[in-house]
Formats: C-alpha cells, sequence, structure tokens
C-alpha cells in the first residue's frame, strides 16, 4: 500500500477534528463535503471563541471569501492561536486582489506562517506581491504563471503552497509535485474549491509530512471528482455524486488512481 492510500486509512480512523472559518456560501458544502471524507468539521467563528477551539482541534482552516471587521478578528485570533499551539492550519486567501481590505486581511494571516496555502492562480500571485489586483474569485491566470510566486510565498513561511487549477502545482519551497486529478465540472459546483481547504487540513491533521498530506488530500479531492464525473449528468448530479464517491473511495483505488507527478 502507498503512503497515499495509508494516510487515507489513517484520517479516517483517526475522524480529526476540524475547525473552519469559512465563508457563508461554503459552510454546508464543506460540512457534508468532510462528514463524506471521514473527518468531523466544526463551523466555529465566533471571537469569543476562536482561539480557544484552536488549540483544541486537530487542525484549521480560514477562507477570507466573506469577510467583516468581527470575522478578521477572530480570524487573525484563531491563526495566532493555531500557529502558537502548534495546531496545522489552512488558510485560502479567496479574491485577495479585489479589494484593499481583503488584500491586508490575507496578508495579516500570512504572517502567522500557515501549513498550507491554498489558492487558485490568480490568488497566489496577488498574495506574493507580484501582482496588486485580482477579478473576484475566478483564476485569470494559469497554473504555469504562479509558480514563482508559490516558491515566494512558501520560502517567506516555511509552509506548504498549493496552486489549484486544472493541474494542481504543490512546492514547500524545495519539493515540488504536480497533482492531475480532477474534473471539468468541479468549478461549475458552488463552494467545491472552499470545501477542498477542509480535505486538506484533514489530512495535515494525521501526518507527520505536510508536504506528502498536501498532494495526498488533492489527488484523493480530484479523483473523488473523476468517479463523480463517469455519472453526472451536470452540475446537480455531479455534487450528489461527488459526495458518494468521496465516502466511497478505498485505499486501494487512491492507490491505482492518484496522477502525482513529482519534479
Amino acid at each position: 500500500m502507498s503512503d497515499h492510500a495509508g494516510r487515507l486509512d489513517a484520517m479516517r480512523i483517526a475522524a480529526p477534528l476540524v475547525q473552519n472559518i469559512t465563508n457563508y456560501v461554503a459552510m454546508n458544502v464543506m460540512a457534508n463535503v468532510m462528514l463524506a471524507a471521514g473527518a468531523s468539521p466544526a463551523m466555529v467563528h465566533a471571537r469569543e471563541e476562536v482561539a480557544e477551539f484552536a488549540t483544541i482541534a486537530s487542525a484549521l482552516t480560514i477562507n477570507i471569501g466573506t469577510l467583516t471587521p468581527a470575522w478578521v478578528d477572530g480570524m487573525v485570533e484563531a491563526a495566532k492561536a493555531a500557529s502558537e499551539a502548534g495546531t496545522p492550519w489552512v488558510l485560502d486567501p479567496v479574491a485577495v486582489g479585489a479589494t484593499s481590505y481583503r488584500y491586508k486581511t490575507a496578508q495579516r494571516l500570512l504572517a502567522f506562517n500557515p501549513t498550507v496555502t491554498r489558492g487558485n492562480a490568480s490568488e497566489i500571485i496577488v498574495l506574493s506581491g507580484a501582482a496588486k489586483t485580482g477579478k473576484g474569485v475566478g483564476a485569470t491566470d494559469d497554473v504555469d504563471r504562479a509558480l514563482l510566486a508559490a516558491r515566494s510565498i512558501a520560502q517567506r513561511t516555511g509552509g506548504i503552497v498549493a496552486v489549484t487549477g486544472a493541474e494542481d502545482f504543490v512546492t514547500d519551497g524545495t519539493r515540488e509535485a504536480w497533482v492531475a486529478n480532477g474534473h471539468p465540472i468541479m468549478p461549475a459546483v458552488t463552494a467545491l474549491g472552499c470545501a477542498l481547504n477542509g480535505i486538506v487540513a484533514a489530512f495535515l491533521a494525521t501526518g507527520d509530512d505536510a508536504f506528502e498530506a498536501t498532494i495526498t488530500a488533492l489527488a484523493y479531492y480530484g479523483l473523488a471528482g473523476e468517479q463523480a464525473g463517469e455519472t453526472a449528468q451536470g452540475p446537480g448530479s455531479f455534487a450528489v455524486a461527488f459526495l458518494d464517491a468521496l465516502a466511497g473511495m478505498d485505499a486501494d483505488r487512491l492507490q491505482a488512481g492518484a496522477k502525482i507527478r513529482r519534479v
């Protein structure tokens, strides 16, 4: 059994508790995705409890999709608490280039050195400082254009950067890999990208190698998308089939289907 397949079994046995500070659009989808995978989601975002919860959770995710001042304060406190407690955490800088408020918030969070920073190519380029503007949540750049930016962020934070797209690029500043699993319908289903953060965090919680955990999570997620696409008639039926594929994936199928190319 490959290490990637073994990590899937380990994650399910652990059923890690993952705290998610995510946007309103993603909460329900993300919770269902994580439950289907075998993790335990907790949508805890109130400032009064985020820091305390981050010290008992197995992992944390922060998504800046729907910002308010109170939520930003909570995000900062949760990131600080996770960093100090050694809790692995994932930052998703959604539409980081759309407004100055969004950009400044992402930079505040990046200072707490996320274990994994995950975004599309345009978001990663802006977050690195290589560009200052973007156009909402969609990527207007190919993944290939974000490689230098990803390496820069990885070196700055000491963490992993995952640039997700038609083919995903992952780097820790030294090691690099491409993950080619996925299906074209996935971007057409609301919040599947946001929900991926929880899957990455769940794998981080049960492994001692964040780089390997990240590429395993991406391969697992993308492969479930491929399986869902075999029967789906469109985005609606895909969403249902995707949950079933996440739940039905076994270690042998992941071992056989993971499309990982190391550089």
